[in-house]
């Protein structure tokens, strides 16, 4: 690979780190804070994880740890889609098993979780670690969104482990992959295994947090690249004056990119899933809500405007959401007979005669090009691939049509040209915002501590992080006691609850105050790139959401 003047500057850049973090290794011990139980399903969990339920978070402090100097053998994972930051986690974990003793060793699984299944690894050597600190991608070892969960996965997962000799196995992902990590730590204690299982939270969605887990890595960096990219459209727009952009933007499950985003280039609208539920606006609500401000707007003369629109909004609008419910479960039920069906046609009119009379009703309202969309095949985790689902150009046909009713009304005067965009792959795999290249590198040494005092069902966790990152405040908490029971694939299932967007939340409401203005201004914030060199408050600034929630 030919490495650009940048890649080759990004080597030298030495990530910032908690203060505690500075001592050595044997002078770092855990501190519990307080027992962490789940929010809900409390007993079908202590049930299901009765080794694992009722830990407590930690925290790690000065003071001598006590613990044998030997060495560490270390599997590691990427896990699900590339998030930017992974390198530096693997960088981390590294350099502090490295620190537990020179002998210590890592093991990076290929693929994602099939490597462990399979026994398709690596060792992960210094030449390597060098080539790839601080950049983007996953590419060191390859991600994968195999998900362990048959008597069989979980048997060839031990005896991988175990014929590497494994003291610990550290799992990079976000929520489904997560759960893989509580529910292999479980396993492994139940076969009497000294094997420590640690998380380390990821996703650009942003919906693996809590009060513990303040953001996920890889969402500083993705949500700058796509504002980017819509501060460049917001001047396009007020440039050509001629159309109105619809962007879709990644964000499967909740809406913290989009909000994100909102604030960093104050679009015209700015759609958030979690208000269209609550508040169950069906799909022409949302339609009108659009059309609402490009008449305003139009009144203005200004026949151009900017709408981000959430990847997962369909799944929260409230007759639609039960309509993929449906589907999901046709799908379960008939298993082999719809998955042998041409995809396509075939697939579209099995679903359809299978609906109850409400959703068929409203399948057949859609175009037919979404109604296949919403058959086609789900992903590993049972989740339809909102990805695919073009929700900007049904939101396009569907504001076209009611303006035509409006301008029929004399409701509406005005021009209506559109574009539509998807932004989500692009903001995977960049070189990592020194945030997260900062928080990564972090969030890889809290897990190397996490597997020293073999505080197996962890998922590494770091506070405080809208402060300097010496002042970040490193640890850790149960996996369990984020978990709640979901209905998946016809089941009920453990899992990682998603945090969605709070409608009570300090972010919530300010996007709330503004957007009223933003509608009808077209004067646009472009935050421009990611800047890796220069003052503080332009290279280190965390996102605006982290700044609100933390009164920054």
């Amino acid at each position: 690979m030919e490495r650009s003047p940048l890649h080759i500057a990004r080597y030298a850049y030495v990530p910032k780190m908690p203060e505690i973090f500075f001592e050595p290794i044997s002078k770092i011990k855990v501190e519990p804070i307080e027992t962490l139980e789940p929010q809900r399903d409390r007993e079908a969990l202590r049930a299901l994880f009765p080794h694992s339920y009722g830990k407590p978070a930690i925290r790690f402090v000065a003071g001598e740890s006590a613990l044998p100097n030997k060495p560490l053998f270390v599997g590691v994972i990427l896990s699900g889609g590339p998030a930017a930051g992974g390198h530096n986690v693997i960088a981390g974990l590294f350099d502090g098993l490295k620190k537990v003793h020179p002998d210590s060793r890592l093991f990076g699984f290929k693929g994602g979780p099939s490597g462990l299944i399979e026994g398709k690894y690596i060792e992960i050597t210094a030449d390597i670690v060098e080539q790839y600190r601080n950049t983007g991608g996953f590419d060191m070892i390859g991600s994968g969104r195999t998900k362990i969960e048959t008597p069989e996965q979980f048997e060839k997962s031990f005896e991988t482990a175990e014929q590497l000799k494994l003291d610990a196995l550290v799992i990079i992902g976000g929520d489904d992959s997560n759960t893989n990590a509580a529910l292999l730590s479980e396993f492994f204690i139940h076969k009497g295994a000294q094997i420590t299982v640690v998380g380390v939270p990821k996703t650009i969605d942003g919906d693996l947090k809590n009060e513990w887990i303040e953001t996920s890595f890889g969402f500083d960096t993705a949500t700058k690249i796509y504002s980017e990219l819509i501060g460049n459209i917001c001047r396009d727009a007020a440039s050509g004056r001629k159309y109105w952009h619809f962007i879709k933007l990644m964000g499967r499950s909740a809406s913290h990119i989009t909000l994100e985003c909102a604030f960093q280039t104050r679009p015209n609208v700015a759609l958030i899933s979690e208000e269209i539920e609550a508040r169950s606006m069906s799909l022409a609500d949302v339609v009108q809500t659009i059309c609402d401000a490009v008449a305003a707007r139009a009144a203005k003369g200004e026949n151009f405007g900017v709408v981000i629109i959430p990847e997962g909004l369909i799944e929260f609008i409230p007759e639609i959401k039960k309509l993929i419910e449906n589907i999901n479960d046709i799908i379960a039920q008939a298993g082999s007979a719809y998955e042998s069906l041409p995809r396509g046609e075939a697939q579209r009119s099995f679903i359809h005669e299978h609906l109850d009379p409400d959703s068929a009703a409203l399948f057949a309202s859609l175009p037919e090009g979404i109604q296949i969309q919403l058959c086609w095949d789900r992903d590993p985790h049972g989740n339809v691939q909102v990805s695919r689902i073009e929700t900007e150009k049904l939101l396009v046909d569907m504001v076209r049509k009611r303006l035509a009713e409006m301008s029929a009304a004399q409701m509406y005067r005005g021009k209506f040209d559109y574009q539509t965009h998807f932004f989500g792959y692009e903001g995977r795999c960049a070189f990592p915002s020194n945030f997260d290249a900062d928080y990564c590198y972090s969030l890889g040494y809290a897990a190397c501590l996490l597997v020293l005092n073999r505080l197996t069902g962890y998922i590494a966790a770091i506070r405080n992080l809208s402060a300097p990152a010496r002042e970040w405040i490193p640890g850790g908490i149960p996996l369990v006691s984020m978990m709640n029971i979901e209905h998946r694939h016809g089941k009920d299932k453990p899992v990682i609850r998603k945090a969605l967007v709070e409608l009570d939340s300090a972010p919530f409401a300010a996007f709330a105050e503004a957007r009223g203005k933003w509608a009808l201004s077209s004067d646009y914030r472009i935050p421009g790139s990611i800047q890796y060199f220069g003052p503080p408050s332009i290279t280190d600034a965390p996102t605006i959401t982290l700044q609100l929630e933390h009164h920054s």
